[in-house]
């Protein structure tokens, strides 16, 4: 029966690259790339080959592969693996590059900086210091050849072929037989009478002078070249003199030389040497070392090298959030060291950790992650932030912290185009009602309505004809004057959206009635919004054919290219917006709502205009405008509260009612609205939001307002006051009076204006004003008193609180 030997080569777990070999230390091996055959990871094979007749090489090589397995040290080549036959060595060692090739490709890409090489000799030095003080061993090979660069730049001490003990055991130091070597032997070992004094260091610490000038000078062609330091720094040269000194004696040990380097204005003294130095002593410091750390460490990343930061800085910051209590100041570093990454390493080691720190309850990593939600929302895929992440940023929508609920709200502009149907139309809508309705801090009312505008293109068809009028209608009448700037910016920005009916029946008379608002940047915003939409109707009615153009987007999916209009307007939320948002947050940190101004409605012809009232960032008191205007909006009902269509958005008519009460600007007439107020604020959340729907609403539609409660006896309604123009309840063409005047008599021209009596239009106009609004206040007061009536039938005695008709 035939045996068959298996080769331990084949069955060896490591596998050559087929690349050409790199090179190795002066001697006899050779140094590889490979792989892990089970894993792919790449590692580096040391390979020698027994010859025969080199017996005493043999040994050396095999004395090696021996120190190597048992020395273990972070500044020492690491041992993964070997391989011992009759016929080679195979060293197996993490994956490194020689130093003389590292550097050569450094040089090709700009060079190595300053900052990389004190660390590298500062590793070698260590190293050296270990043998020498731990061990008691002499390296007794330091030159270019013995040293290796890994991954993250990390200078590793390897040739260990000719090291010997410093104790005597073993005998004396090994025949080298390489003249290559043989140059960097230090000057007294040519002395063979053995006369000369020196450490067991001084040989390894002149090997270590010639490896500097190498660093920084290249190749050393002969000895005698080391009297010149060329190019090595002026901070190294007084400590490299002493490495390269003729006595031995003087020569420092590698532990002293550290000290020496890293003094003050030393070599080694900066900050990328501190930050390797407390990284490998990161496991044993305290907390409260941890956290100054991470918080400075973003300032320096930009200094250190990109292969640093991926390789050794990342691992660190993800083990520190895994296992320490880092908390949220390892977010900053974490993301600007992600920028280093590809897409597919971005994935496997960021995207993971991202998820977990979404269902943490740390308040301030939570906003962290908002805040930098920008630098890793690319990379994240539709069923993980549907899944994994909304469910848990929706909770910022009701956190009692300001800062937490705007960093929420502005999120949502790079979450939107990921989100599902249920998520987007109907959960986040859901939250954005009650943000605009109920939030006490007008900077976030307003950014609800800067971000519904920007992803209005986002939603479907059937929410962006029941939202976005309705709550660009409704930001109209904030109290916050930047919010009634985004109602229209908002109707601006998404002018693609609304077809020719909404735009002149709905749209129009809300902007229109903007015209006279207290501040003169929401006047000019509706000027200019009013003039586009004004066009965008003359031009349909010029030419009815582009009617079907013009509404192309109305019914459309939800699209990203539909919201074209938003790209002129993507600046100014973020920028102009954002920040007085922040600014009035940080100022009023534990206000309620920060409007500044509050509006009011122009008096009558003939009576002094008030100026507006600034109003300090505090809770709104019942006398407060935004309490007349929305009653009970800051109570609690749950079913109204999270529906957009039923909530109080865009009737203006009890706004206008209680509003014409105002007329009295006086102080006794500030106190008769005080009694009023105090009436509206009791009134119950069911009452309120009933009488809206009695009232009317935005999808019962503008050519039927309903009938407002009837004023207080004497008083004047706005609508008795001259506004500049016909009256918001004229049916039919704005101009019948004049149309009328052109029947009875005059004959006019139809291409002449100048000859009308416009002054006596006018005055006939008026004679009629207040029969015709006496006649709509009856009619609207017997239709409010019959549906009032159908109700109370239906649903029994009135509720507590209930306004009674008088």
């Amino acid at each position: 029966m035939w045996f068959f030997a298996r080769d331990p080569v084949r069955d060896f777990p490591f596998e050559l690259s087929p690349d050409p070999p790199e090179g190795g230390p002066p001697g006899p091996w050779v140094l590889h790339r490979g792989r892990k055959k089970a894993t792919g990871s790449p590692v580096s094979i040391f390979v020698y080959d027994v010859k025969p007749g080199a017996d005493e090489q043999t040994q050396v090589a095999k004395a090696a592969f021996k120190r190597l397995k048992t020395l273990r040290h972070p500044n020492i080549l690491a041992y993964i693996d070997g391989l011992e036959t009759d016929r080679c060595l195979h060293v197996v060692t993490e994956a490194v590059t020689p130093l003389k090739m590292y550097l050569k490709e450094r040089a090709e890409a700009g060079g190595l900086k300053e900052l990389e090489l004190s660390w590298g000799l500062h590793q070698i030095v260590k190293a050296l210091s270990f043998l020498v003080n731990d061990c008691s061993l002499i390296h007794n090979n330091v030159c270019m050849a013995a040293v290796f660069v890994d991954r993250a730049g990390e200078w590793k001490l390897g040739g260990l072929d000719y090291m010997y003990s410093s104790q005597g055991n073993g005998g004396g130091p090994p025949r080298k037989g390489v003249p290559e070597l043989e140059q960097y032997d230090p000057p007294e070992l040519a002395d063979g009478s053995g006369r000369a004094v020196r450490e067991k260091w001084s040989a390894d610490m002149w090997r270590l002078g010639c490896l500097i000038w190498e660093v920084f000078n290249g190749p050393l062609p002969r000895a005698a070249a080391l009297r010149n330091p060329g190019k090595i720094p002026k901070s190294l040269v007084p400590h490299y003199c002493e490495l390269v000194g003729a006595n031995p004696k003087v020569r420092p040990n590698p532990a002293r030389f550290l000290q020496n380097c890293r003094a003050p204005g030393g070599f080694m003294n900066n900050r990328f040497v501190e930050t390797n130095l407390f990284l490998e002593e990161i496991q044993i410091k305290e907390p409260a070392e941890k956290q100054k750390f991470f918080q400075e460490l973003s300032k320096s990343l930009d200094s250190f090298p990109e292969d640093f930061c991926r390789h050794k800085v990342l691992p660190q910051l993800l083990t520190a959030f895994e296992f320490g209590s880092a908390g949220a100041v390892i977010l900053t570093p974490l993301f600007k060291v992600g920028k280093f990454l590809n897409a597919e390493e971005y994935q496997q080691k960021i995207i993971p950790v991202v998820v977990k720190m979404f269902s943490s309850t740390d308040r301030a990593m939570r906003i962290r992650l908002l805040q930098q939600m920008e630098q890793f929302i690319q990379y994240l895929d539709e069923p993980t932030v549907n899944t994994q992440i909304f469910p848990h940023v929706v909770h910022g929508f009701l956190d009692t912290n300001p800062a937490i609920r705007e960093q929420t709200v502005k999120s949502m502009l790079l979450l939107a185009p990921k989100l599902n149907e249920a998520n987007l139309n109907v959960e986040l809508m859901k939250h954005f009602a009650r943000l605009q309705a109920k939030d006490d801090q007008g900077p976030i009312r307003c950014n609800t309505t800067v971000c519904l505008g920007k992803i209005g293109s986002y939603l479907s068809a059937s929410t962006r004809h029941r939202v976005l009028i309705s709550a660009f209608s409704r930001a109209t009448k904030d109290p916050f004057a930047p919010s009634r700037v985004a109602g229209v910016l908002g109707f601006a920005a998404t002018h693609n959206l609304y077809s020719m009916n909404d735009c002149a029946h709905k749209i129009l008379p809300v902007l229109c009635g903007l015209t006279v608002d207290p501040e003169k940047s929401v006047r000019d915003q509706a000027f200019k919004a009013i003039r586009s939409f004004l066009s965008k109707l003359e031009s349909v009615s010029e030419d009815p054919t582009q009617l079907a153009e013009v509404e192309k987007d109305v019914h459309a999916a939800s699209s990203p290219g539909m919201g074209g209009g938003a790209a002129s307007w993507a600046g100014w939320a973020v920028t102009g917006v954002s920040s007085l948002t922040s600014k009035l947050i940080r100022a009023h940190p534990a206000a309620a709502p920060a409007e500044t101004n509050v509006p009011q409605r122009p008096t009558a012809e003939g009576l002094p205009t008030p100026a507006p009232t600034p109003v300090p960032a505090t809770p709104a008191s019942p006398g407060h405008w935004e309490t007349q205007e929305e009653g009970t909006d800051t109570a609690e009902d749950g079913g109204a509260a999270d529906r957009w269509d039923d909530e109080d958005w865009g009737s203006l008519e009890e706004a206008e009612s209680v509003l014409a009460q105002q007329e009295d600007w006086s102080p006794g007439g500030q106190a008769s609205r005080a009694g009023q107020t105090s009436n509206l604020a009791a009134k119950s959340p069911e009452s309120d939001w009933s009488s809206w729907e009695a009232e009317g609403s935005w999808e019962q539609g503008w050519q039927e307002p309903s009938p407002p409660e009837p004023p207080l006896e004497g008083t004047r309604l706005a609508s008795e006051y001259n506004w500049g123009g016909p009256e918001p309840g004229d049916k039919g063409d704005p101009f019948a009076a004049l149309s009328a005047r052109q029947e009875a008599g005059a004959q006019l021209r139809p291409d002449s204006w100048g000859d009308d009596n416009w002054e006596g239009l006018e005055t006939e106009s008026r004679q009629g004003k207040a029969e015709l609004a006496r006649k709509k206040r009856e009619e609207r007061r017997r239709e409010m008193e019959a549906k009032r009536a159908e109700k109370k039938a239906a649903k029994g005695p009135m509720k507590l609180g209930t306004r009674k008709l008088d």
